[in-house]
């Protein structure tokens, strides 16, 4: 056994000391705690101040969050200081703003697990370093309609399970309803199993179930409104998590737009985040590697009143980005790219004349990494913007401003 005193927060929100000049990484501790650690468990043997009531009884078992015992302002700095030390790795001194935190129980959807446990079905998040599955009663964290319909989805599962022991569920809020896809789901549903799923699921007032990739019901159109637009979103097509931080991105994107814009360049656009609100103010061209997302994003252009010309083109920018000629057409670019961040990318746009680009990133890691690229390439960084919609997890949205 040996005692330590936890020095300060990791980047996934461990507690940090040190021991015989290696650091120990304690789950769940506190800067200033004392812990006593042992083969088998760590036991805390002080409290910090700055130790919170957790907001979830399944805090410290379900996977799902890392940082609820964090008093609201060691969180807020623990979050920020995530973005600081990303961009600190890559030499650079960055201005980064206090962290947005967005509302609890605001995020629209949820990667969910399921598994059959005797003759129940259990449905939830993974336990922390674990592949057992924490039974969901309660989540601070995701929009009320989704944990709301947990019971019901657990009589779904039992129907639409297949025989083996898992699976996984994925629930989305839209517009007008809850969208709910069994992803492993049975294929072979006689019809008499059908028409009670259906009626199950109409019961629960659900806007559309998929199972197994097979429609089973469609009780309206399945829309998200973005920069107010309705789009129409197939199932597990990406979307912002919250709401909320999605209406913060696009107005930080329009706020650092040149007044004189007209041509502006979205790439990794998915079905519209940035380019429907950017579309207000001038012509866009957006580019995605997912086929459904630029034909939500061309058939919701197709309806909307009130929008600059906007061209949707499946493209992979990771094996094709837009060459240094294309970029020259542009006034300004935003990208938004996957967790893997836009190396190809962000080297075209340091040989390019863009005069503003918008980096918006789920990773300040990568975020970071091409910064640098920008940087060298002759960019001037402004602020970052860090927009916490992964609530009490090791995650962070951040934005950024680079002018020539």
């Amino acid at each position: 056994m040996a005692e330590v005193v936890i020095a300060h927060l990791g980047a996934k929100g461990d507690g940090v000391a040190m021991r015989d000049g290696e650091a120990v990484y304690v789950p769940f501790a506190l800067p200033g705690e004392r812990w006593r650690l042992a083969p088998q468990e760590a036991v805390r043997l002080t409290d910090s101040e700055e130790r919170a009531a957790p907001a979830c009884r399944h805090f410290m078992q379900c996977g799902g969050c890392v940082a609820q015992h964090m008093a609201p302002a060691l969180y807020r700095e623990w979050k920020r200081d995530l973005v600081v030390e990303a961009f600190r790795h890559r030499g650079i001194a960055a201005e980064v703003a206090p962290l947005v935190v967005v509302d609890a129980a605001s995020r629209r959807r949820a990667f969910l697990g399921m598994e059959r446990r005797g003759g129940e079905v259990i449905i939830g998040f993974r336990e922390e370093g674990q592949h057992t599955l924490v039974d969901l009663a309660e989540c601070p964290v995701l929009d009320p309609l989704i944990v709301g319909a947990l019971p019901g989805l657990r009589a779904l599962a039992q129907r639409v399970m297949a025989d083996r022991a898992g699976g996984r569920l994925v629930v989305t809020r839209l517009d007008h309803g809850l969208d709910v896809s069994f992803d492993n789901g049975r294929r072979d549903l006689s019809p008499h199993e059908r028409s009670e799923i259906g009626a199950l699921a109409q019961r629960m007032g659900l806007l559309r179930l998929v199972v197994g990739g097979e429609l089973i019901v469609a009780a309206g159109r399945p829309v998200v409104t973005i920069g107010g637009v309705a789009v129409e979103i197939e199932p597990g097509l990406f979307l912002q998590a919250v709401p909320e931080a999605e209406r913060m991105l696009a107005a930080h994107c329009l706020a650092a737009l040149p007044k004189s814009v007209k041509r502006v360049a979205d790439l990794f656009s998915g079905a519209g985040t940035l380019t429907l609100p950017v579309a207000r103010r001038a012509s866009v061209t957006a580019y995605d590697s997912d086929k459904r997302a630029i034909g939500a994003l061309s058939a919701a252009v197709r309806h909307a009143q009130g929008l600059k010309p906007v061209t949707a083109l499946v493209r992979d920018l990771f094996r094709d980005p837009l060459s240094v000629r294309e970029l020259a057409q542009f006034d300004a670019v935003v990208l938004d790219p996957p967790r893997a961040g836009a190396a190809a990318q962000a080297e075209r746009l340091a040989k390019s004349t863009v005069p503003v680009v918008i980096a918006v990133s789920c990773s300040p890691a990568t975020l970071a990494r091409d910064a640098r690229v920008l940087i060298d390439g002759g960019y001037r960084m402004g602020p970052v913007m860090p927009i916490d919609q992964f609530l009490y997890s090791p995650h962070v949205e951040a934005v950024v401003v680079f002018r020539r």
